[in-house]
């Protein structure tokens, strides 16, 4: 995806020209209505707020389209809405065994695809990226938090796909790692930008120059997951905590989960002052809102409270 970014035509130029026009088309994508107060509007911000909101497809924007729970087993991406107490919960699930889950362009279509719908979907609160391959992981950038369950291989595009997770869990016996160098290549999908930021410049270096292959806790020593978790029979361990944490965000308002992701994401490639300012914009969508009415209420009531996203 960052690939294709950087491919759009005219896009460092209008990186450096856009200003905080960039940040305001991001903020309408990632979440509609935010706009930014306009102090910001003189103010110079990096590529990456761009590029964080941006999922360009060949031809255009990929069209809209609803994902049945229910899938054929041969296709390569399988969309599962979880209901009951996990309602709200979606789970992509790569399931492309006999290529051991490698970015086809089906694939990648598919999960674009999958992207562009969920994001417009204000019912899904969570979305969990996971392998239905026994033993590989192959993992996008949605306004809702996203957690990558890394249960098995990690490798290359894998961990690219991770990467560009809000979080990411792994069962001790995973293997991740940015190997693009052993082929005379360097990680396309985002990996030199995003691995840098996730681990810090020096680490990510080492780790990239060497194609180095992490297991799972020495992949949560230097930061790379939140979590570690001795893998289960069932093979799934990073799963079953993506899912607890999941459960976890659930009860939370959905306008505030989005617009905390929001601010983090563009305030964490802005000096202080700009994020503050980002920070304070995204803090004013959430006061009109009904969800902060009914929190406030919920709290005087001592009641647990009933979010609509609204």
């Amino acid at each position: 995806m960052a690939a294709a970014v950087a491919a759009a035509p005219g896009a460092l130029g209008s990186l450096h020209a856009g200003g905080a026009r960039l940040v305001a088309a991001c903020s309408a994508r990632l979440c509609p209505g935010l706009r930014l107060p306009s102090s910001l509007a003189g103010r110079r911000v990096g590529p990456a707020i761009w590029a964080q909101g941006w999922v360009p497809a060949a031809g255009g924007p990929a069209p809209k389209r609803g994902y049945s729970s229910e899938m054929k087993t041969e296709d390569e991406l399988r969309v599962r809405h979880l209901e009951e107490e996990n309602r709200g919960i979606v789970v992509l699930g790569i399931n492309r065994a006999y290529g051991k889950n490698a970015l086809s362009k089906n694939l990648i279509k598919m999960l674009s695809k999958a992207v562009d719908a969920l994001k417009s979907d204000k019912k899904v609160r969570t979305i969990i990226i996971r392998s239905e391959v026994p033993g590989i992981f192959c993992a996008a950038n949605l306004p809702v938090p996203t957690i990558a369950a890394i249960d098995g291989l990690a490798l290359g595009g894998g961990l690219e796909l991770a990467l560009a997770c809000d979080i990411r869990v792994a069962a001790s016996s995973a293997k991740m790692g940015l190997v693009e160098t052993k082929l005379a290549i360097i990680p396309g999908g985002g990996g030199t930008q995003r691995l840098p930021r996730a681990i810090g410049m020096s680490l990510a270096k080492e780790l990239i120059f060497s194609a180095r292959v992490l297991d799972g806790q020495e992949a949560k020593a230097v930061g790379l997951i939140s979590h570690v978790l001795e893998q289960n029979q069932e093979g799934d361990a990073a799963y079953r905590k993506a899912l607890d944490l999941a459960r976890e965000f659930l009860p939370q308002g959905p306008v505030a989960m989005r617009v905390a992701k929001l601010a983090i994401n563009q305030g964490m490639e802005v000096d202080l002052v700009t994020g503050l300012a980002i920070e304070e914009a995204c803090y004013a969508q959430t006061i009109p809102t009904k969800d902060r009415l009914e929190g406030l209420l919920a709290f005087k009531e001592k009641r647990p409270p009933h979010y609509k996203g609204e």
